[in-house]
C-alpha cells in the first residue's frame, strides 16, 4: 500500500521547495536585451570593411584593422587625450573638495552652516542650460575658450558628491573623532587617515559617476571646444560622418572610448562591493 507524500512535510525546516524559475529566466533575458547592443558594437567594429556583416550577415572572421586605423583619422588620438585629461582631473579634484567640503558641513560648527548646505543642495534645482551661456561668457573673458583648463574649470563644483559624501561623514561615530583628538591628530590628519578610509565606498562609487558624467559629456566640450585640437572624444565621434568614415571605423571609434569606462568600473567595483558587505559589521 502506498502513502502519498503529506503537503505538511513541505512546511518542515530542511525540506525541499520548488524552485521558481521565471525570475532567473526574465533576469536572462533582459541581461540579453542590454548586453545585445554592446556585442553588435563589437562584432561591427571588428568586422572587415568589405564582408558582409550585422544585421545581413555574421563575418566569417574578426580583425582589429579597424580600430588600428581609427587613430589615423582626424586628431582621434588627440581627442582620447583631451578627454582623460577632461575626466580624470575632474574626478581627482571633485572627489577631494567634495569630501573637504562634506566633512566641514558635518564636523564644524558655524554660523549659518544649515545655510549653506541648503544652498549648494539648492544648486542642483538649476539646470545646466540655464546656466551654459553665461559660464561660456565668463570662460571666453578669460580666455579659456579651447583649453583645457576652460574645459574643465566650471565642472569642477559638484553639489550632488557635496551632498552624497555628507551622508557618510554625518553616520560615522563620534568616539573614532575623540579618540583622533586625544591621540593629538590635527584636523588634516584625522580627514586623511580616518574620514577618507571610512568613506572609500561612495568616493569609489562617485569615482564611477563623475568619470562617466565627464567621459561622456557632448554639451560642454561642444561649446569649448570649437577647434579640432580642442575637441574630446565625445564631440569628435559626432563629427566623424564628416570625415568619410565607415560604419566599422565608427563602430571602432565607439569601441575605444567604451573600455577606459570599463576598466574604471572594474577597478573600483571592488570598493563598492567591499563597502556594501562591511557596512553592517559593528565594531
Amino acid at each position: 500500500m502506498t502513502t502519498q507524500p503529506s503537503t505538511v512535510d513541505a512546511g518542515r525546516p530542511g525540506a525541499r521547495r520548488p524552485r521558481n524559475r521565471l525570475p532567473a529566466l526574465a533576469l536572462t533575458v533582459i541581461s540579453l536585451f542590454t548586453v545585445a547592443p554592446l556585442i553588435a558594437v563589437v562584432v561591427l567594429a571588428l568586422s572587415p570593411e568589405d564582408a558582409p556583416t550585422l544585421p545581413h550577415a555574421i563575418p566569417d572572421s574578426l580583425t582589429l584593422d579597424n580600430i588600428t586605423r581609427i587613430f589615423e583619422v582626424g586628431e582621434f588620438p588627440l581627442w582620447l587625450f583631451n578627454s582623460f585629461v577632461y575626466s580624470v582631473v575632474s574626478v581627482v579634484v571633485i572627489l577631494l573638495t567634495a569630501s573637504m567640503a562634506a566633512y566641514a558641513l558635518v564636523r564644524k560648527r558655524f554660523p549659518g552652516r544649515n545655510a549653506v548646505l541648503w544652498a549648494i543642495v539648492a544648486t542642483l534645482m538649476v539646470p545646466m542650460q540655464a546656466t551654459l551661456i553665461p559660464t561660456f561668457i565668463l570662460v571666453a573673458r578669460m580666455d579659456g575658450v579651447n583649453t583645457l583648463w576652460g574645459l574643465i574649470m566650471p565642472t569642477l563644483a559638484n553639489a550632488q558628491a557635496v551632498f552624497l559624501i555628507r551622508q557618510f561623514v554625518r553616520d560615522l561615530p563620534d568616539e573614532l573623532f575623540d579618540a583622533a583628538r586625544i591621540d593629538g591628530a590635527g584636523e588634516w590628519r584625522t580627514f586623511v587617515q580616518i574620514v577618507l578610509p571610512l568613506i572609500r565606498p561612495v568616493l569609489a562609487t562617485l569615482a564611477i559617476f563623475v568619470f562617466l558624467w565627464h567621459w561622456n559629456d557632448l554639451l560642454w566640450p561642444l561649446v569649448v571646444g570649437q577647434t579640432d585640437e580642442a575637441r574630446t572624444l565625445t564631440v569628435g565621434l559626432a563629427t566623424l560622418h564628416t570625415e568619410t568614415v565607415s560604419t566599422a571605423g565608427i563602430m571602432s571609434a565607439a569601441l575605444v572610448s567604451f573600455i577606459p569606462c570599463f576598466v574604471i568600473f572594474m577597478v573600483l567595483q571592488r570598493h563598492i562591493v567591499a563597502g556594501i558587505t562591511s557596512s553592517g559589521v559593528k565594531g
